[in-house]
Formats: structure tokens, C-alpha cells, sequence
């Protein structure tokens, strides 16, 4: 029996929708390395109950956060983006976390910059903080290890393509080095190397047990990520999408645990293709699931096709509750998806809108990704 409800909405549904494509759905994905990590942090001594845990956020994570922090006895702060919703601030405020959110702004990598820039204000005003640094750590790879195991479990793990959004590396980089290494946390070069941070190796990052240097080992687990447009994580910040930057899959600033040589294959996609998945995910498979489902999906279908005999599962992130006036009540203007397909690219300089597909090869960061620092 769970503990508390963050543990119920942490874990994952494994959803076949057809022979060789399954969807791995959550509710709120986020929770899972939420919990992992203030448990870690709990469990080393780099925190106490009672101390206050302090990130940035455009929505998911600040609610994944909070629920931890209650968890565990833990306060919450969160410098929120101008896109936190009145649900969410209901809620983030009832279970007892601090929001400060952004005001209003169109550009929205100023109002990440903005963020980032707050929450070095408040740790030099409060250097009791601890800041999660959710997109640079990669003690939040630690809660998808069970969700690994699970997978292995249901398909074997040999012969898998992994889709999903990048967003900060933490889900799909993580799921994929867990399930390329062997059950015991060793991949087939020799021992598992310790995690990293944007600024080397810490604590937290060598709690990161059972992750090997590349990722490398006899599971046969193809990554492919998808990313929006716009986003400089692989390299795509000089496409624009007139629609939007899909939250969460992407980034307007380098993000300290994306380890690019984890990734295959990239899936670049609009807001209006994304928008088509969402509607024919929930109508042909009566999954409700969000905008980056929704994308995930268009990629793992494609990636289905190509591949005869692998089976592909696709990561469905959260709920469809946050879109349904932006994506779902839409549905009568989606594109049919037989309609959809992607150009395929051999450089980033060819990327062109509504679908860009790139073998990308293990290669490392584009220069403006690379980071070295939160």
C-alpha cells in the first residue's frame, strides 16, 4: 500500500496499443525524480526536514516538487513561469509551497532567463536554500530506475525504441541508460561510471549508481528524442514555430543533464503536428494525454514503420487536463496524421517545419547546448 499519494501518481501505466507500439503513460512524470531526489538528498544528509527546497518551473515540476516536500516533510518555494495556471496555484498553495511567478511576458526565453536569475537572488538572500536544479543534476535520473526495471519486465528491453520528449534530459537519458545496463547496474564496457553535474561530479550526481559512462551495453534500446522548435538543448533555435515552444520538451537556455551522446534519432515537432497526435492518440486509442504526448506519439509511429520488428514505446508525460481549450477543443482543425510525415535531414541547417527527423548518432552537444554551469 503507498505511503502517500505522490507515490500512486508517480507510478506509470504500460499501455500496449498495438503489437509493437506501447505507451508508457503517467500522470505526472515529474514526481517520479522529484521523490528519488529529496529522498537521496534526505538519505546523504545534504538536507533536513524542514528545510526549504527552492526551483524554477513552467508548471509540472513546481506540483512534482511540492508533492515531495510534503511527502517528506519539506517546505517548497518555486520562482514559477508566467504560464503557472489558477489550478495550479490552487493546489501548490493548499499543500503549503510558496510561488513566486513571473509576470506576464511574450518571450518566453526571457522569461526563463528571468527565473534563473530570481533564483540566484533568493540563495544570496537565503543560502540555506537548497536548490533542486532540476535541469543540471543528475540526481534526477535516480526515480526511473524502478520504471526501467519495469519496462525490461514487460518487453524485454532488447529490440526497443525508446521515444520521448528531451526536456531535461532526466526521463528519456535516464530510462535509456537503465535499460542499455545490465540488471545489475553494470553495462557491458565494465562498471558503471559515476553521474555528473553541469559542474562535474558532486554527491548527488555519484548517487547516479548504475549509469555507464555512454550508456553502452548488450540491451539493444534505440533513443529517439523529441524537441520542439526553437529549442537550443540540439540545436534548433534558429527555427521558429508560430504556435509555440512545446513546454517541457525543450529549452531556450543549455541544460546542464541532457547527455546528447545518449540519443539516436531526433523527431523535431510543431505545435500543429503535436496538436494532430494529441487528437488521434485520444481518438484512435482513447488515451487523454498532453501536447508532448501528443508528439511523442507522431514520432513512435513513424519510428514503428521504419523499424519492422522492434517494438517502440513512447512516453505520454502528463494528462490532457492543462490542453484541453489549447489542443483538444481544437480537434475538429487537426491534420490527419496519414497525412503527416517527416523531412528527413542529414544537418541541422535543413530543418524545416511542421517535422524534421535526424539521425543524430550518439554525436555530442551543438556548441550552444554545451554548458558549464547552471
Amino acid at each position: 500500500m503507498d505511503q502517500h499519494i505522490a507515490e500512486a501518481i508517480g507510478r506509470p501505466d504500460l499501455i500496449r496499443l498495438d503489437d509493437r507500439l506501447v505507451c508508457l503513460r503517467f500522470e505526472t512524470m515529474k514526481v517520479v525524480s522529484a521523490l528519488a531526489a529529496v529522498r537521496h538528498l534526505l538519505d546523504t544528509g545534504a538536507v533536513r526536514r524542514g528545510d526549504t527546497l527552492l526551483d524554477s518551473s513552467s508548471g509540472i515540476y513546481a506540483y512534482a516538487l511540492a508533492l515531495a516536500c510534503h511527502r517528506h516533510g519539506m517546505r517548497c518555494h518555486i520562482v514559477g513561469s508566467t504560464t503557472v495556471d489558477r489550478t495550479l496555484r490552487t493546489q501548490l498553495a493548499v499543500l503549503g509551497a510558496t510561488l513566486e511567478q513571473m509576470e506576464p511576458c511574450s518571450d518566453l526565453k526571457l522569461d526563463q532567463k528571468r527565473r534563473v536569475e530570481r533564483i540566484h537572488e533568493i540563495l544570496a538572500e537565503h543560502p540555506e536554500y537548497h536548490w533542486m536544479r532540476q535541469y543540471h543534476d543528475d540526481i534526477h535520473y535516480l526515480g526511473y530506475r524502478t520504471v526501467a526495471d519495469r519496462i525490461r519486465a514487460a518487453t524485454g528491453a532488447d529490440g526497443l525504441t525508446l521515444v520521448g520528449g528531451v526536456g531535461s534530459g532526466a526521463s528519456t537519458g535516464a530510462l535509456a541508460r537503465y535499460l542499455r545496463a545490465a540488471p545489475d547496474g553494470r553495462s557491458a564496457e565494465g562498471p558503471a561510471t559515476e553521474g555528473r553535474t553541469a559542474e562535474g561530479r558532486s554527491a548527488e550526481g555519484r548517487s547516479a549508481e548504475g549509469l555507464g559512462a555512454d550508456g553502452r551495453a548488450a540491451a539493444d534500446v534505440e533513443l529517439v528524442g523529441v524537441q520542439p522548435y526553437g529549442s537550443v538543448t540540439f540545436g534548433s533555435e534558429h527555427v521558429s514555430d508560430p504556435e509555440i515552444i512545446i513546454a517541457g520538451i525543450g529549452s531556450s537556455i543549455p541544460f546542464g543533464n541532457v547527455r546528447h551522446e545518449l540519443y539516436d534519432t531526433l523527431h523535431w515537432i510543431s505545435f500543429d503536428a503535436a496538436l494532430a497526435g494529441s487528437i488521434d492518440l485520444l481518438r484512435r486509442h482513447a488515451v487523454f494525454a498532453g501536447l508532448s504526448a501528443g508528439a511523442a506519439y507522431l514520432a513512435a509511429r513513424h519510428e514503428r514503420e521504419r523499424t519492422p520488428g522492434r517494438t517502440v514505446l513512447f512516453i505520454a508525460a502528463d494528462t490532457g487536463h492543462r490542453y484541453v481549450d489549447t489542443v483538444h477543443a481544437r480537434h475538429r482543425q487537426a491534420a490527419r496524421i496519414a497525412d503527416l510525415a517527416p523531412h528527413e535531414v542529414s544537418d541541422r541547417s535543413e530543418l524545416a517545419l511542421p517535422w524534421s527527423r535526424l539521425r543524430w548518432q550518439r554525436a555530442p552537444a551543438p556548441a550552444p547546448a554545451a554548458t558549464t554551469s547552471p
